[in-house]
């Protein structure tokens, strides 16, 4: 017999609310490892050459990323010479402002880059969206487009790590440019090129579409170290010229000292009410190192706000890093335990929100825990969260370790991504989002609430 319908929809609308209540469930209470079975890998993408109707002076492989409160690198190759210079403007087709950077190349081996170009533009309207080329107006020019980041809150980041160049990539960065979002935070692993210089050029395009839209900030992995013995002692030649991120910036409204290395670095987003620090797990980390100092410059600089010196303390403050301190998954087991036991202390002190790592190429949530090992639990330490799961060509990390650790709360071996939605100063809304036979599904999310809203996480 059919049920009434308002039956019905009190039966529906008490389902939805079970569905919240589980979500908002503390990590405490569940240890969940997913039975979700995962469908069968997909091929690795051969390399994306330039268009056909491109010729040496087209830009490629553009990417932008934020520097400062109000401008943006813009990074792009062409084949050849071309000027260094974006043209840009609010309406488009109309370019009322420009800007002239640099131009760089590197060799690697018998591989020799194209014209590496970067230009800084700015300042920029917030939540506002630029229409600009590069290179100037010849007949090689093209016009793309990207929006400003939001001066306040809510603020949207993606995270995504280990993305690499496979059919499952591409359903990943489908699924990233279904929905809005402000900002991309990304772990680590970026092309796999592991050496192969023409997968960073390949890298490059295929990311283009999105990374040439919302700013891309970016910290290594090891798959981009790429040194040979003997042939190439210099780690991350490849890295450093084609992804430069804002590390010799500080001040302009930012608590953000310069760290001196493009492996390192911090910055703010939303009008300072979020700290974002992107830390090197590949770059020296001990006591006394120059990343070990930078950081505790870094946490001095957001504890310093808001002790009467005239600017707020930021919300949220979360941590990018590659190699994951918390991870029960048996790949990579204690490959970031040296790393952790250097800084751990440093971000539980400075009440860090949140830990973000790839490398394990699953996904799993810890619990707010501190300690070392499989954490203790506790209410005033950060969420820790892998998600190197982007789509790598190196399968997925399937076997965990038995029994789940208590503070583990969620762990799947899936591709996807995730969101991180900082609501207000109080609340941020976490969730990965499964690559579920090519369609997007929330198979994990919580509410993280801001430890500066905490009275009992309050620093004395």
């Amino acid at each position: 017999m059919a049920m009434p319908m308002g039956k019905k929809k009190k039966k529906m609308a008490l389902l939805a609310l079970l569905v919240l209540v589980v979500a908002m469930v503390p990590a405490a209470c569940l240890a969940v490892t997913s039975p979700y079975v995962r469908p069968a890998a997909k091929a690795t993408l051969p390399l994306l050459r330039r268009d056909a109707d491109a010729d040496g002076q087209t830009p490629q492989q553009v990417h932008v990323s934020a520097v400062g409160p109000d401008k943006m690198r813009v990074t792009w190759i062409t084949d050849d010479d071309a000027p260094a210079t974006v043209d840009y403007g609010t309406t488009s087709g109309q370019y009322t402002s420009s800007a002239t950077g640099t131009t760089t190349t590197y060799s690697y081996v018998l591989y020799h880059s194209g014209n590496i170009h970067e230009a800084v533009i700015g300042p920029l309207k917030p939540s506002t969206t630029y229409y600009y080329r590069c290179g100037g107006s010849g007949p090689s020019s093209r016009e793309l487009s990207f929006r400003t980041p939001p001066s306040s809150l809510p603020f949207t980041f993606v995270i995504a790590g280990d993305l690499g160049q496979t059919e499952w990539t591409n359903s990943t960065l489908a699924h990233i440019a279904a929905a809005d979002y402000d900002m991309l935070l990304f772990p680590g692993d970026l092309s796999y090129a592991d050496t192969w210089q023409p997968r960073w050029d390949s890298f490059g395009r295929l990311v283009e579409p999105l990374a040439s839209s919302r700013p891309w900030m970016v910290t290594q992995g090891n798959h981009e170290i790429e040194k040979i013995p003997v042939v190439e002692r210099t780690p991350f030649i490849a890295y450093n010229a084609r992804w430069r991120m804002p590390f010799d910036v500080s001040g302009a409204g930012s608590s953000a000292p310069a760290s001196g290395s493009n492996l390192y670095y911090s910055f703010d987003v939303a009008g300072g009410a979020v700290h974002v620090i992107m830390l090197g797990s590949y770059a020296d980390f001990g006591t006394g190192s120059p990343q070990h100092d930078w950081l505790q410059r870094d946490l001095a600089g957001i504890h310093n706000r808001g002790n009467g010196n005239g600017k707020a303390a930021p919300a949220f403050v979360v941590a990018l890093v590659h190699a994951p301190w918390y991870n029960s998954n048996e790949a990579h087991q204690g490959e970031g335990d040296a790393m952790r036991a250097a800084m751990e202390d440093l971000l539980y002190g400075a009440r860090v929100d949140a830990v973000f790592a790839g490398h394990v190429h699953a996904y799993e949530r810890f619990a707010r825990v501190h300690g070392g090992g499989d954490g203790e639990e506790d209410p005033c330490a950060p969420v820790y969260v892998t998600i190197g799961d982007g789509g790598n060509r190196e399968g997925l990390a399937e076997d965990f370790v038995e029994p789940q650790p208590k503070a583990s709360a969620f762990r799947e071996a899936s591709f996807g991504h995730g969101r991180l939605q900082v609501v207000n100063a109080t609340h941020a809304l976490w969730a990965w989002h499964r690559n579920d036979d090519d369609q997007p599904v929330v198979a994990d999310q919580v509410w993280i609430t801001s430890l500066a809203s905490n009275p009992a996480c309050k620093k004395k």
